[in-house]
């Protein structure tokens, strides 16, 4: 069953960390299906709305087969040369796509989600499934453009 949830993102300093938090953990905790976003130019803040599946939901609607318990997340792991360069490819790539789509960075992709990328490294779009954070939207929208960056790199 779809939902609906709207957040506020203000971008002012003393808040936006806190928000960010917020957005975060919703994110990790929901398979997002679509956003929308908004920015509220009179109150600085942007307007977010998530159209979601629960989890939890998504989760028992799968069969066992496909469904793996755990998904990839790089932990503070210290990086490779190589991974540093995949991880500052996807990064400048991500911030494009934002400007591009006039999205926070974070909607794209978190940075914890890049920095498991560079560790996992998949080759293919099934393999993007491992990684936490990445459901059937993020790889509809982006999967193909960050393989060619896996490859590239």
């Amino acid at each position: 069953m779809m939902k609906i949830k709207v957040l506020k993102i203000r971008i002012a300093d003393e808040f936006l960390r806190e928000d960010q938090k917020i957005i975060d953990q919703f994110l990790e905790n929901h398979e997002i299906i679509k956003s929308e976003t908004a920015f509220v130019h009179e109150e600085q803040f942007w307007s977010v709305v998530l159209y979601f599946n629960d989890v939890e939901f998504a989760i028992n609607k799968t069969s066992v087969k496909d469904s793996k318990a755990i998904k990839y997340s790089a932990e503070d792991e210290a990086l490779s040369h190589d991974e540093i360069k995949i991880l500052d490819a996807l990064k400048l790539w991500r911030s494009e796509k934002a400007r591009e789509q006039n999205l926070p960075t974070y909607f794209i992709a978190t940075n914890k989600e890049l920095v498991s990328v560079a560790k996992y490294k998949p080759a293919k779009k099934e393999e993007l499934l491992d990684i936490k954070g990445f459901g059937k939207h993020k790889i509809e929208n982006y999967g193909e453009e960050i393989l060619e960056i896996l490859e590239s790199v």
